[in-house]
């Protein structure tokens, strides 16, 4: 059943009257009843049911994600009871359920069973370490009360285990404010939209407050870790602040949360209105007496402010395709580029604008940016814009293929979006940028709930920077050639230069494994595997008649050679032995670097600071 967009407005602010129409809201219960065997369980209560037959749906995608997850697999067993009695469910499709109650039949309750066994921020998990779920994994829409409210009942798990558990979410209780409290109770929503759009995290994490634009905000870390939550604290102060500014206060929120999972090793993020679900590696997060700021605590800030700048854009200001989602197939739009490339373009930039990192290590992760989009092959096939599109079939699902077929409407995306911004500033000497488009399109779509129609973002451009820009933009997304972005550093003061990546030849693949086995992972187009027949899953076996002991050992004896020399290589190929004769080739020139350059002018100076901000 489609689910409604509600407008925008504080999280407590729906709640401030009586709930809307004569029916009770729909009732939620979810119980973690055996974290041992990964098992909530659910029921969903609905006063007056429809006396044809009541229809439940349990969505296939959560937004954000854009991919057909089929979340209702993961229900193991369902029931329903009318009136406390058993009544008949027929399975309309994979998602879709009716209940035939009777006529006159005054409350119907759906009871069933939920797998959670899936450590990502897109799903449910559960163990006896901690549990977390998004709505999309556990709410069933009732069809037709999708946009009335909803209450939900959270229990704590059964026994003396589970006695020091917390809960957090950003959804308001049922008579208070959103993070007034950390305790299991009852919630409430305006409508299954907002039902939906808050996940929940349960056990004995850590937690810290810190408040930016007036507003509250909680990081709960859940795991093990050693973060220095003072400073973590601090440095993510720094960043919302400049954000809310950014777009104007007050902020859409009246309390945000950062949940967020530590691991071994993970990285992931996924938006919702008033929080965001994060993995993160235990390495990356800030330590007592840290001297600087690591690679990975920068990439974590980074995410972070990824996540947290999707409280506008994409969260409010959004296509029109999303408006309201249905949330039972895919909604295509053209526009991924704008809504998760212009993120990914300001999350860096937010670090260094808040200060929180400086200018030339700001620059170090944008030539990142730039070396990972230049060396896919894919970049000159796809554009931004079918990327965008076809972001259900391909992007997320990539296969051994993807870096000779698809192009990152994040990643480039991201580089439009700098060329964009770097091409205001230098036709207007600074007086507009892309701060002013977004700041547009949040007075226009955002604070209006009205969606982004599929030519909006260049209707913004031309608005701001004129027909020219409009058009350049349009070609921009809609083509598949390199961007000149070193043209339009050079007004910045700032020098684009690449380089190989090292000394050693290559032979264009990606190999992988473990336990001392080297797989090719991929074949990149017009290098030497590809010339001479190697294919992604051959297995390496040895190299010039030596065995091959892992991907490692590849690099130590390709460090030894020169390019052109030719080598034998040995492979399995399935459980065929295959023999290949490959010429070895120079690295490319596909590292890239920005520096600030030596002697830039007075009007230099001044573009980069109203670029960087310092």
């Amino acid at each position: 059943m489609p689910a409604r967009s509600s407008p925008v407005r504080p999280q407590s602010a729906a709640f401030d009257r009586p709930f809307a129409g004569a029916l009770p809201p729909v009732e939620y219960r979810i119980r973690p009843a055996d974290p041992g065997a990964h098992l909530f369980v659910v029921s969903c209560t609905v006063a007056d049911p429809d006396p044809a037959g009541q229809v439940f749906s349990l969505p296939a995608w959560i937004p954000g994600s854009y991919m057909i997850r089929e979340f209702a697999r993961n229900i193991v067993r369902l029931s329903a009871l009318a009136d406390g009695e058993a009544c008949a469910i027929d399975k309309l499709d994979k998602h879709t359920w009716r209940a035939l109650c009777a006529p006159g039949t005054k409350t119907l309750s759906l009871h069933y069973e939920v797998y959670a066994w899936d450590l990502s921020v897109r799903s449910a998990h559960l163990d006896t370490t901690h549990g977390f779920f998004n709505g999309t994994s556990m709410f069933v829409a009732v069809a037709g009360r999708t946009d009335g409210p909803c209450i939900v009942s959270v229990d704590r798990p059964e026994g003396e285990a589970y006695r020091h558990w917390k809960l957090i979410t950003s959804m308001a209780p049922e008579h208070g404010r959103a993070g007034d409290a950390h305790r299991f109770g009852r919630f409430r929503a305006a409508d299954y939209d907002e039902l939906i759009d808050h996940p929940f995290e349960m056990g004995a994490f850590t937690l810290a407050r810190f408040e930016a634009g007036g507003v509250p905000h909680d990081i709960a870390l859940t795991g093990r870790h050693d973060c220095d939550l003072e400073r973590l604290c601090a440095d993510l102060r720094r960043v919302c602040e400049w954000q809310i500014r950014f777009f104007g206060t007050p902020a859409p929120v009246d309390y945000y949360a950062f949940l967020t999972l530590v691991v071994g090793d993970g990285y992931g993020g996924l938006e919702h209105r008033a929080s965001t679900a994060l993995i993160c590696s235990r390495a990356d997060l800030p330590w007592k007496g840290m001297a600087g700021m690591s690679e990975g605590y920068r990439t974590f800030l980074g995410l972070c402010s990824h996540e947290y700048f999707h409280t506008w854009n994409v969260k409010r200001i959004k296509p029109a395709a999303f408006t309201p989602y249905d949330l039972g197939r895919e909604n295509h739009t053209r526009l991924l580029w704008a809504f998760e490339g212009f993120t990914s373009y300001y999350d860096d930039l937010a670090l260094v604008r808040s200060g929180v990192i400086g200018t030339d290590e700001y620059l170090e992760v944008l030539a990142k940016t730039i070396s990972s989009v230049m060396r896919g092959s894919g970049r000159l096939k796809q554009s931004v814009a079918e990327s965008s599109f076809d972001a259900w079939t391909k992007y997320y699902r990539q296969d051994e293929n993807a870096p000779n077929a698809v192009v990152s409407y994040y990643a480039k995306g991201a580089l439009i979006a700098l060329a964009l911004d770097l091409q205001l500033r230098a036709g207007s000497a600074g007086s507009a940028s892309l701060d002013d488009v977004m700041r547009l399109l949040w007075q226009r779509h955002g604070l209006t709930g009205v969606g982004v129609p599929e030519d909006g973002i260049f209707a913004a451009v031309r608005e701001v920077g004129g027909a020219r820009l409009a058009r350049w933009l349009e070609q921009a997304v809609e083509g598949c050639e390199d961007l000149p972005l070193a043209r339009l550093l050079k007004p910045m003061g700032v020098t684009l230069q690449a380089s190989a990546a090292g000394t050693a030849p290559v032979l264009g693949w990606k190999l992988g494994g473990g336990n001392g086995e080297a797989k090719v992972l991929n074949v990149y187009d017009g290098g030497p595997a590809q010339a001479a027949g190697v294919s992604a899953g051959d297995v390496l076996v040895a190299l010039d008649g030596l065995k091959v002991s892992g991907a490692k050992a590849v690099d130590e004896m390709l460090a030894r050679r020169r390019a052109g020399e030719e080598l034998n290589l040995h492979v399995f190929r399935r459980d065929e032995l295959m023999s290949f004769r490959l010429v070895l080739a120079e690295p490319p020139a596909d590292k890239f670097s920005l520096k600030r350059a030596d002697r830039a002018g007075a009007q230099a100076l001044k573009l980069r600071k109203g670029w960087l901000g310092s």
